[in-house]
């Protein structure tokens, strides 16, 4: 910890002069934001070390959200509070750090001292009291002078009280200060933490509504329309028996109609169901995507190339987002072609979906497209989406959602 804090220190006060001096022009505050950002891998490599030598666990705060641009990338660097309080952690550090050390270096070289004072006070300079006579000794006040079997007994016991109990005891106290100034510091904080559980609570909200629609999905597939299908094949088992019979064409249109009813809800009931949840996302949202791009009233490419499979719940949104925006570049944009393409971004820890049309761009919020409802849509799992969309074209849409 002594050798490292020094290079906490010196990057803690460049990080200040520098963007203190360069504060009024963007390069300055670019440096700025960087380096408070790197100021978390000082707080990775602290709490690494407070676990291993304190075995103390520190949490993680939160990831930092990068914003998209170079302008959002210096507000995303100025803005987060634990590269602030990281830095914070390596002035206050520095400075307790240092004290610990003369402490404990202290307190240790004098019970070693103490304890090895019988063997060394041999070497000590003669001394003269005021009496005249001459003493080896450390002097302890007015013409006293410890020497002899005593006082070396003495110095003995001191030095195991300070080598035994008072220096482990300095070790102790300062090493759990250590640890209650990285919890401090280098922790997520009570807001951080409230923010975190109900991130949570609604990704398991999110993933418990996806698992129910599936379950209803399934429950429509296997039992309902089952029923249904059973019906109009009974139907027309029984118009087919009756067809040669004389009976009143009024029954026979009746059970004609039924089965024509029939029919019409169970399509109507797969495409409720299709709706809910696809079933074909079962097989993977790559599975999904071909699957839709084949039923696209327009020319459409596809490009995937996400090589971890989202959760179930992140496959349903992008499915439906696409869905989304595919049906309205088709409707709206006027174009003849759509390129859809679907990566990992930050680091692998994002699904980009990007949806573009070579159409007359000028994407309208206001007139019902949708946009809108996708946008909460990705919201609800801390997604976001952007549009790119000038008059004249292209319309680029890209929905960026959590993997995990």
């Amino acid at each position: 910890m002594l050798l490292l804090v020094p290079f906490g220190f010196a990057y803690a006060i460049l990080t200040i002069l520098l963007g203190a001096s360069l504060l009024v022009t963007i390069v300055g505050l670019s440096i700025a934001a960087a380096m408070l950002i790197g100021a978390r891998s000082w707080g990775q490599l602290q709490r690494t070390l407070t676990e291993a030598l304190l075995d103390k666990h520190v949490d993680a705060p939160p990831r930092l959200v990068r914003r998209p641009g170079f302008m959002g990338f210096i507000r995303s660097g100025l803005g987060d509070a634990s590269g602030w309080r990281a830095l914070a952690h390596m002035l206050v550090s520095f400075a307790t750090t240092l004290v610990a050390s003369l402490l404990s270096i202290t307190f240790l070289v004098t019970g070693l001292g103490c304890l090895t004072y019988w063997y060394w006070v041999q070497w000590l300079p003669l001394q003269q009291a005021t009496d005249g006579s001459w003493h080896r000794g450390t002097s302890i006040g007015s013409n006293i002078y410890a020497e002899g079997p005593t006082w070396n007994l003495v110095y003995v016991a001191v030095g195991v009280l300070f080598t035994f109990l008072l220096w482990p005891a300095i070790n102790n106290g300062l090493a759990r200060l250590q640890g209650l100034l990285a919890a401090g510091l280098l922790g997520p904080t009570e807001a951080q933490l409230r923010v975190n559980t109900v991130e949570e609570q609604r990704k398991h909200t999110v993933q418990d509504a996806d698992a129910r629609l599936a379950q209803i999905e399934r429950d429509l597939h296997d039992g309902t329309q089952a029923q249904l299908v059973a019906i109009a094949m009974k139907l027309g088992d029984a118009r087919d028996r009756l067809a040669d019979k004389d009976i009143d064409e009024n029954i026979k249109a009746l059970l004609a109609s039924a089965q024509a009813t029939a029919t019409d809800a169970m399509n109507d009931l797969r495409s409720l169901a299709s709706g809910i949840r696809p079933a074909v996302i079962n097989d993977g949202l790559d599975t999904a995507l071909e699957s839709l791009v084949a039923a696209a009233p327009m020319p459409v490419s596809l490009t995937y190339s996400v090589d971890s499979r989202p959760d179930p719940a992140i496959e349903a949104i992008a499915y439906f987002c696409a869905a989304e925006l595919l049906n309205n570049a088709a409707k709206h944009s006027g174009g003849t072609r759509i390129t859809v393409k679907v990566g990992a971004g930050n680091h692998g820890k994002l699904l980009l979906l990007s949806v573009l049309d070579d159409g007359v761009g000028g994407v309208d919020l206001a007139a019902g497209s949708g946009i809108e409802g996708l946008k909460a849509r990705a919201a609800n799992v801390d997604g976001t989406l952007d549009i790119s969309s000038p008059r004249g074209g292209p319309t680029e849409i890209t929905v960026s959602l959590p993997l995990s």
